[in-house]
């Protein structure tokens, strides 16, 4: 689908959120993960770019461990806050979604 890349970058950040949720990843991880979901246009450096930015909000924590092949690489697992956080993003998505479902559908309120 093109042209999502305005509405995606409000909810890019909660969704990187989930990945790292989901198990211990580095970088090019979630990447491959958000490609796989059908997100082509998104770039390394944009995910490296919100990694550095949860990391320094403290939501995200990391540890470099070897890698089989070339330099150690980063990987991030959520702290505390973080899953703080991904409980609010999951909290805000489902409300607005249903909104949104509710203006589609033309559901009075």
């Amino acid at each position: 689908m093109e042209n999502l890349s305005e509405m995606l970058k409000g909810v890019l950040e909660g969704m990187m959120l989930q990945i790292i949720n989901q198990k211990e990843v580095y970088g090019y991880q979630i990447v491959k993960q958000l490609q796989e979901l059908g997100f082509n246009d998104i770039s390394e450096g944009t995910v490296y770019t919100i990694l550095t930015r949860l990391e320094r909000k403290r939501m995200v924590l990391s540890t470099r461990m070897a890698s089989e092949l070339g330099p150690p690489r980063k990987f991030f697992r959520l702290s505390h806050r973080g899953q703080q956080e991904l409980s609010s993003f999951w909290e805000r998505w489902n409300f607005l979604q249903a909104r949104i479902n509710d203006l589609q559908t033309g559901v009075d309120q």
